[in-house]
């Protein structure tokens, strides 16, 4: 469950990161090869960590994710606020679904301890 929400989560990261390339170009002073490796750059890494989430090290690159967003901020104001938005809903994400993981884990031994006794 952990695995679906945060990918969910990386994916609509993903759409708003690469729309940021176009801000980059037309609103701030950022070069054009700049602005492209940074926002194609973040999409890239947000696709690419939410393939890889069945290995721990995928959601260390979530969370980089998360603060590289915010950190965008510094270019595009508006991403201090989409930034936390995506990092309240990552961590959301994460830790809702490791908890849902861990009760569905323990219904599940109940419910075997419950039938090898019966």
């Amino acid at each position: 469950m952990k695995r679906r929400l945060c990918s969910a989560i990386l994916s609509l990261q993903a759409i708003v990161l690469g729309l940021t390339t176009p801000v980059l170009i037309t609103v701030t002073n950022v070069d054009t090869w700049v602005a492209l490796v940074i926002g194609l750059g973040l999409m890239v890494a947000c696709i690419l960590a939410a393939g890889m989430l069945r290995r721990d090290w995928a959601y260390g690159l979530g969370w980089a994710i998360q603060f590289a967003s915010i950190a965008l901020g510094v270019l595009i104001s508006t991403m201090y606020v989409l930034g936390f938005v995506f990092l309240v809903l990552w961590a959301t994400a994460y830790f809702l679904g490791r908890r849902i993981e861990h009760d569905r884990a323990a219904w599940e031994a109940r419910e075997t301890a419950g039938h090898e006794a019966g």
